[in-house]
């Protein structure tokens, strides 16, 4: 090791006059006595090893950081990557003779070593950057005696290392405020943004706040270090590192503290998700997820928005889940609130699923002989509920008779899926909803009776759009992944719903027409790119929805209040569907779009709208897909030549002929309103056919009390026991039909 004291003292002399021999000497004592030290070893590398396993999203961006650990070992960057503005700042801020000295300034440091003594305490420092990156390696007291042995030990540095790697390593490991260590995390911490992004003030700014940034806090005080970098960029023009334009220039900019938390976007809920699936042994390398992290960021973005639109109606969170269903990839899973990213994950977290489920009901119900021109009855039903009765409605109160299971699944209504039910079965219905992957549907089948068709079972979002998924893919259901190079889930890929079926639900869920009557035409459901969507609300507006597909992309959108209080009337066609109508605005933008394969392979045949069958010349006729040797083969009578014709068919087309009484139910028990006068309290009479009577004859305990033209009537309150039973002449065939008496109590 080469020092040349002579000179070293001769600039302390210029610098400092009238010294003592007494310092000359001790300053020659301390070189003796250094000589005999055991100094601190160099590091054999300046290079930082990653940390432990860290998940990026599918662009290499680091969706979690940690700074409560020694090296920043995620934000690395390579030297010509920092600015060279920033480059320049720091070298002239903290060492402006960093690339001339061999490791120590040696007249700044005899000169502050002299200051120091005097004053009996620290008061200047003179450490080079070389000597700081010693300090970072070695954890010791910032004492009068160490700092004299980090010189000898930055000498030594600079032997081993060159002035590109000793800077490149400061720059990057150099601490900030917060835990926060170099520049390219300073710069998220302080601006929420990349280095690339700073204006010329905000990098003087970085380069100033190394000196203090406790001091400097520029959240507590945002100019606190605005004179020492007007000092900086001073000293930056005088040595002609800055232009007289450039000087003003930064002098006339402003800052913007923007607190960020080293991340571009919030993956927090995902990356749990993630974690549970990463099976990895290489627990050093990084591993790439699926997700789409400026996508994420942009749909995040979206939800935040519309909540903000919906405070008045009591909204405070929402989730979204994106698929790209043809690679099996999650592209976004985020959850929002209000205010903050709520604690618990809204996409995991099991709620009332409301009309999402009806298409997995009428596909079971395709698969087993229906099809898309089957009419089922929407008319007024009550059914029993244990000794009481519950009267099923449509959202708009409307009741619209005979219809196309096309039209009752378009128009989510809720009585013909309560038909389509009792056809298929609650028990086989819930079979399949599990098959399709809904496991929170784990009660037994009678806990949800009929109204599983209504969704008063809870899903998650994430089992609602992998199911949507399936139905995407033609019917074939698997586990969406999350980790770009993980292997297959074991029981992989598996066929959940028949193709064609699928493709039929595909095609209704799709077409505008079929949703006409209760969403009308021209509505947020009606994307510009073919697309199916489906809309479902909770009872009591605790939960609304909207799901939808399209060739390549899945994607469900949820909004509610985890507190489970409901929102003030807020629906999945008036809430989360225009959030919806956005991810896949953004998802198809710049991209070649296609339809959705509907039509391939099907028998298309044009049906009449009222019955369902084959359409006459007289009859309103619309193309209908069936599954091949599905096609009605009966043509429509309704609107044929003869009247009689027109009659039966009348009575032929409903589903559900007079069969039987549905008012009251079974067992039914029910008590007077003490608020109503006796003689104003009436019961509904009702059968199961509303157009298909000619006369009903009423008797009550064998009295007949009432004749009337229709299929209901009002009967006058009576406390007791009583036993109702009616006559009935249909209008096909003409003759009386006794329908089996019904038992109820009035108290």
């Amino acid at each position: 090791m080469k020092l040349n004291i002579g000179a070293a003292v001769e600039a302390a002399s210029a610098a400092i006059p009238k010294r003592t021999v007494a310092f000359i000497a001790l300053i020659g004592g301390l070189l003796t006595l250094t000589a005999y030290l055991n100094l601190a070893p160099i590091p054999a590398t300046l290079t930082i090893q990653s940390g432990p396993t860290r998940h990026t999203d599918r662009f290499n961006t680091p969706l979690a950081v940690t700074y409560q650990t020694r090296w920043n070992s995620n934000d690395i960057l390579l030297l010509h990557e920092i600015p060279v503005l920033l480059r320049q700042a720091i070298v002239r801020a903290e060492d402006k003779s960093f690339f001339s000295h061999n490791g120590v300034d040696w007249p700044a440091r005899i000169a502050a070593i002299y200051q120091n003594l005097v004053a009996g305490h620290a008061v200047r420092g003179a450490s080079t950057i070389s000597e700081q990156v010693v300090r970072l390696h070695n954890d010791r007291p910032r004492t009068l005696w160490v700092r004299w042995l980090e010189g000898w030990e930055a000498q030594r540095l600079e032997q081993r290392f060159t002035k590109s790697e000793i800077l490149a390593f400061y720059l990057n490991q150099v601490p900030y405020g917060r835990h926060r260590r170099g520049v390219a995390q300073a710069a998220r911490l302080y601006f929420n943004r990349g280095l690339s992004t700073l204006n010329e003030r905000e990098l003087l700014t970085l380069a100033t706040l190394i000196r203090a940034p406790g001091r400097w806090d520029l959240f507590k005080n945002p100019h606190a270090a605005d004179p020492a970098m007007d000092r900086l960029a001073a000293m930056l023009r005088d040595s002609g590192e800055l232009s007289n334009k450039q000087f003003h220039r930064i002098k006339d900019a402003q800052i913007e503290t923007v607190a960020g938390n080293g991340l571009p976007y919030d993956a927090t809920h995902f990356l749990q998700a993630a974690r549970k699936d990463d099976t990895a042994d290489a627990i050093t390398q990084p591993r790439r997820t699926t997700l789409d992290g400026p996508l994420q960021h942009h749909v995040a973005g979206l939800l935040q928005q519309r909540l903000i639109s919906l405070q008045r109606r009591h909204v405070q969170h929402a989730a979204a889940l994106v698929l790209d269903h043809l690679r099996n990839e999650v592209l976004v899973w985020t959850s929002v609130g209000v205010e903050q990213p709520p604690a618990i994950d809204a996409v995991l977290t099991p709620r009332q699923p409301g009309s999402t489920l009806k298409p997995f009901l009428y596909a079971l119900a395709l698969e087993r002989g229906w099809t898309a021109a089957t009419i089922i009855d929407d008319s007024p039903l009550t059914q029993a509920v244990g000794t009481g009765a519950h009267s099923y409605r449509n959202y708009s109160q409307r009741f619209y008779g005979p219809l196309r299971l096309r039209e009752a699944l378009g128009n989510s209504l809720n009585i013909p899926a309560i038909r389509t039910m009792e056809f298929v079965g609650r028990k086989d219905l819930l079979q399949q909803l599990r098959k399709l992957g809904f496991t929170s549907l784990a009660a037994h089948p009678d806990q949800y009776g009929d109204g599983l068709a209504l969704g008063n079972g809870e899903v998650s979002l994430y089992e609602l759009v992998n199911a949507y998924a399936a139905l995407a893919r033609g019917g074939v259901t698997d586990t969406p992944k999350k980790l770009i190079d993980a292997a297959a889930v074991k029981e992989g890929a598996r066929r959940t719903v028949p193709n064609d079926v699928a493709r039929i639900i595909s095609d209704i869920l799709s077409d505008p027409r079929a949703r006409e009557r209760e969403f009308g035409g021209g509505t947020l459901l009606d994307f510009p790119v073919s697309t199916a969507v489906k809309t479902g609300t909770a009872n009591n507006y605790t939960d609304a929805w909207a799901v939808g597909y399209n060739y390549r992309y899945t994607a469900g959108v949820w909004l509610g209040n985890l507190d489970r209080t409901p929102m003030k009337e807020v629906s999945g066609a008036m809430g989360p569907a225009l959030v919806l109508r956005g991810i896949f605005a953004e998802l198809t933008r710049d991209q070649d779009t296609q339809p959705l394969d509907n039509n391939r392979g099907f028998d298309t045949v044009t049906v009449c709208r009222i019955t369902g069958h084959r359409a006459g010349e007289r009859c309103p006729g619309t193309l209908e897909l069936f599954r091949p040797g599905t096609a009605p083969k009966q043509p429509c009578r309704l609107h044929g030549d003869h009247i009689a014709d027109a009659i039966d068919a009348a009575a032929d087309y409903s589903q559900h002929g007079v069969s039987h009484i549905i008012m009251p139910t079974p067992g039914l028990v029910i008590a007077k309103d003490p608020r109503i006068p006796d003689d104003k309290e009436r019961l509904p009479f009702q059968l199961n056919a509303r157009d298909e009577v000619i006369e009903t004859a009423w008797f009550v305990d064998g009295v007949h009390v009432a004749t009337t033209r229709d299929s209901q009537w009002f009967w006058p309150l009576e406390a007791g026991r009583h036993e109702v039973s009616a006559r009935v002449i249909g209008k096909k065939g003409g003759h009386a039909i006794d329908l089996k008496p019904v038992t109820f109590t009035v108290k």
